[in-house]
């Protein structure tokens, strides 16, 4: 259990701002993911602690070559792993990226992590992991937990939720094609 992982889920986009700044969820606690994972509440609290915000990079689809912005605030809420960022539109990807996410053609948080304490059910197959060694959050194409939605984005283009809602339901039905 050494090497790094990542697990996708849909990032819960509560606002992308002009200066690239937004929100959202990078993992969701207790929810089985398409790799048979399920991330415990508390899971990233020592690394948290460790590491801070500032210690955990983000990334482009996981590429360490790929730094495109920062986070600004990382925590453990009863829902999941809530981050806080700010994309560095400085930088060619990362001004990509704001432009795909407030057009709603990107809508994945990725975490990568090493696997410090989890248990593998016998029956299930399903994996819990109750800590995780937290390195980076990736904004990412495919995110892994379906269930996870986007919920407001500040853009501008789709001029009604309906629209958007549509334009969501369509990337995600395409996703589930690869």
């Amino acid at each position: 259990m050494n090497e790094i992982e990542t697990k996708r889920a849909g990032v819960a986009l509560e606002q992308i701002d002009a200066d690239g700044s937004f929100s959202g969820y990078a993992s969701l606690f207790g929810e089985v993911d398409l790799g048979l994972d399920i991330i415990e509440r508390g899971a990233f609290a020592k690394s948290l602690k460790t590491r801070g915000a500032s210690g955990i990079r983000m990334l482009w689809q996981h590429d360490a070559n790929e730094p495109i912005g920062v986070w600004t605030q990382i925590r453990e809420d009863a829902r999941g792993l809530y981050v806080e960022g700010r994309l560095a539109k400085g930088v060619p990807k990362a001004r990509d990226a704001l432009e795909l996410m407030k057009s709603g053609a990107i809508d994945g948080l990725s975490i990568g992590f090493r696997a410090v304490k989890a248990r593998k059910e016998a029956k299930t197959g399903i994996r819990r992991i109750s800590e995780a060694d937290l390195w980076e959050i990736s904004v990412v194409t495919f995110p892994m937990l379906p269930s996870a939605r986007v919920s407001n984005v500040k853009r501008r283009g789709l001029s009604t939720i309906k629209e958007f809602v549509s334009l969501a339901k369509r990337i995600r039905a395409a996703a589930k094609k690869f």
